[in-house]
């Protein structure tokens, strides 16, 4: 789905081996439907070329900041005032350091400080040169001022160490620009989140799950995070990658689940039981693999613990938000699961044949005590940050009643 039509991305990229990252942050942001424009540092051109940024991008890449081409020799207040967003990725220490300071001695420094639009910026650097205190204090300098700062990653670097420096993956980088207008709306909260499938075993490689990926809880992380708030991820099974920044918690069982969770609830916690939780296991586990003998088998099952209303009685969560992956009657089930598990919130949503589970779209209804608030279909992780703008403003409400 082409989120971003319209969209207009201006893209910084300064001088670092992660510069050739770029062109895939360009060749996607264009396949969502956004126009990008590029500026280059003097020292970005030492690891990829304009002309292969020009190609990608399909306007002409800037460099330089005395430009007689560009509009009355004025091109960074030009682009400053067209763009929606600006993106500097990678942001080298060197840029961090003359942003934070108020330089201008070039074209990306002297537009950062004309710039009136959202600013997302994603260091890449080596671990040592991240981990200064200079440069992490740049870098709480530029948070303070309203900049987002989409955090490295860890891995090997190019100069051969191994540490927290990698530029971030684009997906995290563009879904960051997804979720810019709920920055810091939970500011000061702790979230508490579970998400992706749990396995409930038969023998040693058998077991009971479902379709669930996960990827709507992990994009509720990363939205509670840019929210501003102390976020905790308590997942099942899934191949995603958790949000760097939070605290993660894996798991495979629903019994394991629920005993994290219990653990880790503190009073005031925001509780969003976003994961596919088992109803059953098998009481009997095989200590071998069960072979193919009887033509019919029976498996004998009982309850699981049910975890999102045993967060509820417990009392000591803030605002509780559950989950409803319906086939039928999806309004009229989300309430009934709203009133029997005496939560605040559930989110309902039609699953089957190419609806809410593995896909990166969804259409959701939000249910509360009050009213019903139906989400078209979009994004999971716009939808993301719908629900935690609509859950930061029931909260606000809440507190003010």
């Amino acid at each position: 789905m082409q989120d971003f039509i319209d969209k207009k991305v201006v893209l910084g990229i300064c001088g670092g081996i992660a510069a050739y990252k770029s062109a895939w942050l360009v060749r996607e942001l264009n396949r969502l439907g956004a126009e990008v424009r590029v500026i280059m540092t003097a020292a970005a051109q030492q690891f990829i070329t304009p002309l292969t940024l020009q190609a990608l991008s399909g306007n002409d890449v800037r460099c330089e900041l005395f430009d007689q081409q560009a509009e009355r020799a004025m091109g960074h207040i030009e682009l400053a005032r067209w763009a929606d967003y600006l993106v500097i990725a990678p942001a080298t220490a060197n840029c961090l350091a003359k942003l934070a300071h108020g330089l201008a001695d070039d074209l990306l420094s002297t537009l950062y400080l004309v710039n009136e639009n959202p600013v997302i910026i994603c260091p890449a650097m080596n671990r040592s040169m991240w981990q200064h205190l200079a440069t992490q204090e740049n870098c709480d300098k530029l948070g303070l001022r309203g900049n987002l700062i989409v955090p490295p990653e860890y891995g090997s670097q190019a100069c051969g160490e191994v540490g927290p420096g990698r530029l971030a993956e684009t997906e995290v980088i563009i879904n960051t620009l997804r979720l810019h207008a709920i920055k810091n709306v939970l500011q000061g909260k702790q979230v508490l989140i579970t998400a992706g499938a749990t396995r409930e075993a038969i023998d040693p490689v058998r077991f009971i799950s479902n379709r669930s990926s996960g990827r709507m809880g992990y994009a509720l992380a990363q939205a509670a995070q840019i929210a501003g708030a102390e976020v905790t991820l308590v997942s099942g099974v899934s191949e995603l990658i958790p949000p760097a920044g939070i605290h993660y918690y894996a798991v495979t069982s629903a019994s394991e689940m629920h005993h994290k969770v219990m653990q880790l609830l503190t009073s005031g916690m925001i509780f969003i039981g976003c994961a596919a939780v088992a109803d059953y296991r098998s009481v009997h586990i095989a200590a071998q693999k069960m072979k193919k003998q009887q033509k019919h088998i029976t498996l004998e099952l009982t309850k699981n613990a049910d975890i999102l209303a045993d967060v509820a009685a417990s009392g000591k969560a803030s605002f509780v938000v559950g989950f409803a992956a319906e086939t039928e009657s999806v309004l009229a089930n989300a309430q009934v699961k709203l009133a029997n598990k005496k939560v605040d919130m559930i989110v309902a949503n039609q699953v089957g044949e190419g609806l809410g589970f593995e896909s990166e779209d969804n259409e959701v209804i939000i249910v509360t005590h009050s009213e019903q608030t139906v989400l078209p279909l979009g994004n999971k992780v716009r939808l993301a940050g719908d629900l935690i703008a609509i859950l930061a403003t029931s909260i606000q409400n809440a507190s003010s009643t």
